[in-house]
């Protein structure tokens, strides 16, 4: 995301050079620019600027944000980094030539298990993770979600557990969802 000093805003997506260069590119003479690079930094963004269109992502009190909030730290700190390491164990790894690590594999199975026990409980009395209203807590899970239970496989660490499942049928069956692999099927 890019934000002038004129008050213009564009989103931006980096892979290939360092922050220090991509900054030193952007610099110009008269407009100053502002990066935002982490993927839940950018939806938080587009949730605020579009909260009143479409659904509230992210809460309509200051306790629901709280809550949205903790949810997404859960997501980034305990569900995301296994999951995001069994991608690269089974998909990216076998794709280069590197070979997988069967007990980190495990490892990460076992980490991603005991956090969606903790969901399981948590949906047992929730509709969502937050509240029984859909929000950004979800959303920000469905991406990588998809590779478990399609690409990977593993669709069992969902299914074996009544809620989450539940939840996770829901979430994925939005339409806004099924636009996006209409426009963006996965390439793995």
């Amino acid at each position: 995301m890019l934000t002038s000093s004129k008050g213009s805003t564009c989103l931006l997506s980096i892979s290939s050079c360092s922050l220090l260069e991509f900054f030193l590119l952007l610099r110009m003479e008269t407009t100053y620019y502002m990066l935002c690079a982490e993927s839940r930094a950018i939806i938080r963004y587009y949730a605020e600027k579009y909260r009143s269109q479409g659904s509230e992502l992210l809460g309509k009190t200051i306790e629901e944000r709280g809550l949205i909030e903790q949810w997404l730290d859960v997501e980034a700190h305990n569900f995301q980094p296994p999951l995001y390491d069994l991608v690269v164990q089974l998909l990216f790894n076998p794709k280069t030539g590197v070979a997988s690590d069967p007990k980190r594999i495990q490892e990460d199975e076992e980490k991603l298990a005991k956090t969606l026990d903790v969901y399981e409980e948590r949906l047992s009395v929730s509709k969502y993770l937050a509240s029984d209203t859909f929000s950004l807590a979800d959303l920000s899970h469905i991406p990588i979600s998809n590779y478990l239970v399609t690409t990977l496989k593993k669709d069992y660490l969902i299914r074996d557990r009544k809620n989450v499942s539940r939840w996770w049928d829901d979430i994925s069956s939005r339409p806004s969802w099924k636009k996006v692999l209409e426009l963006h099927p996965p390439v793995l």
